[in-house]
């Protein structure tokens, strides 16, 4: 069994990583971008669909890697940004982004109007019907099958997938042995659904071209812990798709698997593995090494200012706490802690901002300038060491991030057997 992992980031150093290794492995790069990060009105990223598009552009063009191997993707394309609007405006908001992305060339279209909206009749806690989610759902479609009218003739028609991982409003629904897993009546009704939504629109031939339905497998991080998959509790999800020919699964939390738990997702039919937060975690973890031994290595140093990035990047989150204070519990000490080393890596909002950029920027010119000696990056970076050692990799500090995140989309690349 075959599979493709997505990279859903907007971290130039990931793509760039994510570059060498398809290149590297001689595969295609599956990229994908969320409505909350990348929409018409910027997203948290400040990027517009066609803007991100130019930006993965660039960085193709000057990492050598062919821009015609990128896969481009939406992920969680729909209202999710606009929740707290009524259904109408939402959902015009949610077509216009459905819009620009195929306009702009995203050919992978991930369909997901599961979230409730201001004005949804009924419980606000409790979960919209399915119902209501997969007509939604056929309307973004209809969206996104005019939107692709309007491009030049041979433009690839979207793919679709359908379906969300996310359970009842909340947060998760947790069992004695692991995390809620889907079970495959509910899959099936999806897909049952969802098909006759799209017909009702006039949209049988746009359903062909769905090719994965997301579930929830059983895999998913918190701050501190990994809930790891476990085939065996979704081995009746594995029989249903298989009576399904031309669909997959798509996983998404799959950060934090082991190797052999990501080969045996694939293996199980979730051929699309979404990666994003492990990608930003090894990238700020070479950060933070970075950081030690510029402060072992350039501390008192005349002339030498150092970056002082940790510094900078708690202040950053302490003055604009939206994109963690909802998530992180506990006391101070907890969610200082969370801050810096949860493994859903909200500080991952945060590396666009200027003060970010030049704090790490100062932090690469520094240790560029004056490189520390490898008894430091030993001390440090106990992989990339080794691998310098035996000459396979420079010690120059952007390489050194790069191959942190390389470690990661290895892991990937072998459970997708895109490479030996």
């Amino acid at each position: 069994m075959l599979g493709v992992y997505s990279v859903c980031s907007a971290n130039r150093f990931v793509i760039e990583a994510a570059m060498h290794e398809a290149r590297t492995d001689g595969s295609v790069l599956l990229i994908e971008s969320t409505s909350n990060q990348v929409n018409q009105f910027g997203g948290y990223t400040g990027i517009t669909p066609s803007g991100f598009v130019a930006f993965l552009r660039e960085v193709a063009a000057s990492a050598a890697f062919p821009a015609e191997r990128i896969i481009l993707g939406g992920d969680h394309l729909g209202p999710n940004p606009w929740q707290r609007e009524p259904a109408a405006q939402a959902m015009e908001k949610a077509r216009e982004l459905v819009r620009q992305c195929v306009l702009a060339g995203y050919t992978k279209i991930h369909l997901d109007a599961s979230m409730r909206l201001a004005d949804d009749p009924g419980d606000p806690q409790a979960p919209l019907g399915d119902v209501a989610i997969t007509e939604r759902a056929a309307e973004l479609a209809s969206a996104a099958e005019a939107a692709q009218r309007e491009l030049p003739a041979g433009s690839p028609a979207p793919l679709y997938v359908i379906g969300t991982d996310v359970p009842a409003p909340g947060g998760e629904r947790l069992v004695e042995d692991g995390i809620w897993v889907t079970q495959p009546q509910d899959a099936e009704r999806t897909i049952s659904l969802t098909r006759a939504a799209f017909e009702q629109r006039g949209l049988g031939r746009a359903f062909e071209r769905v090719i994965g339905v997301v579930v929830q497998p059983g895999v998913e991080f918190g701050d501190a812990s990994v809930f790891e998959y476990d085939r065996s509790r979704a081995a009746p999800l594995k029989t249903l798709i298989e009576r399904h020919p031309g669909l997959v699964y798509e996983a998404h939390s799959t950060d934090y698997q082991t190797p052999d738990r990501l080969r045996e997702l694939v293996e199980d039919h979730f051929a699309i593995l979404k990666v994003g937060p492990w990608l930003t975690f090894a990238f700020r973890e070479a950060v933070v090494a970075l950081a030690e031994i510029e402060r072992e290595w350039l501390a008192g140093s005349a002339g030498v200012a150092l970056s002082e990035i940790r510094g900078v990047m708690e202040e950053l989150m302490l003055r604009r706490p939206a994109h963690w204070e909802g998530y992180y519990h506990g006391d101070e000490r907890e969610r200082r802690f969370a801050r810096q080393w949860s493994y859903s890596d909200r500080i991952r909002y945060y590396w666009p901002q200027p003060e970010a950029e030049a704090a790490l920027s100062r932090l690469l010119s520094n240790l560029e300038q004056r490189p520390a000696p490898l008894s430091l990056i030993g001390q440090f970076l106990p992989a990339q060491y080794h691998a310098v050692r035996r000459g396979l990799l420079s010690p120059a500090p952007r390489d050194l991030i790069r191959h942190k995140i390389l470690e990661v989309l290895d892991l990937y690349a072998r459970a997708c057997r895109m490479k030996g």
